[in-house]
């Protein structure tokens, strides 16, 4: 890993880098090892935990990079493979703790379950669902009441500088930080001449958006991501295939434009 390298790619994982179906990134091993020849970097993004991703980040090949947790709420530094421990999490449990019962209770987070809790709503292993656990930044969870309720319960969190934010299954508790203001802080420290943003969902648009080019890597088995800043003027692309398969081969172009 060096500073100023020539190219730094912020890629999404599943749906993105790894197979909806499969988790699996070897349709991607061209580009990868072309990005590896090259000398550029490669910062996974996603909701994981640094527990999740660390192992996965090491097997590609990019452990010499930082990767962006829990959806931007932390960095796993690069090299480091042991779980993250930060005062952060058990914060959060106690404003969650000290919240109005009848509000409490319409919320049920990761750590309120164990792990076969996990699994059951997540749809992961149970193996990962322990992996998924090991939260250092945020608290995902399920909301089982209405909106009225869920803007009093926000309103309550904001109140302590925490941030709620919906997503497609979960409400997740942080304080503050998402993908973008990560892209923003490691684009800031590497200096890269250029910067590629990856990503197929709504919590992607920011990261898309903020990076020199941004990919959207199609996705099947989701609506399609609205029209994006930029995209008119060719800033945003779109991949025709999905997952790895897309990433390899918007990666490939790409870096084949910029070599040009």
């Amino acid at each position: 890993m060096t500073d100023c390298p020539r190219l730094l790619i912020f890629s999404d994982l599943d749906g993105t880098l790894l197979d909806h179906q499969t988790y699996q990134w070897t349709a991607a091993c061209d580009a990868l090892e072309a990005l590896k020849a090259d000398g550029a970097g490669v910062v996974l993004a996603s909701s994981k935990t640094a527990a999740e991703i660390a192992p996965l980040r090491e097997k590609i090949g990019f452990q010499d990079w930082p990767a962006i947790v829990e959806n931007g709420a932390g960095l796993l530094p690069a090299g480091v493979t042991t779980t993250l421990k930060t005062q952060q999490y058990d914060a959060l449990r106690a404003v969650l703790a000290g919240m109005p019962a009848s509000l409490r209770a319409l919320f049920t987070g990761f750590g309120d379950l164990d792990a076969t809790g996990v699994a059951a709503i997540t749809g992961l292993s149970q193996d990962a669902a322990v992996l998924a656990k090991m939260r250092a930044f945020s608290e995902p969870g399920t909301w089982s009441g209405g909106a009225q309720e869920l803007d009093q319960f926000m309103n309550h969190l904001a109140a302590k500088e925490i941030t709620a934010q919906r997503g497609g299954r979960f409400v997740t508790l942080s304080f503050g930080g998402n993908k973008a203001d990560r892209v923003t802080e490691l684009t800031q420290h590497y200096r890269p001449r250029h910067t590629i943003a990856l990503g197929d969902a709504p919590n992607d648009i920011k990261m898309l958006e903020t990076a020199d080019i941004g990919v959207v890597v199609i996705n099947p088995h989701s609506a399609p991501l609205p029209v994006l800043q930029g995209e008119d003027a060719g800033k945003i692309i779109r991949t025709k295939e999905a997952g790895p398969k897309g990433w390899n081969a918007a990666v490939l172009s790409l870096m084949k434009q910029l070599n040009d």
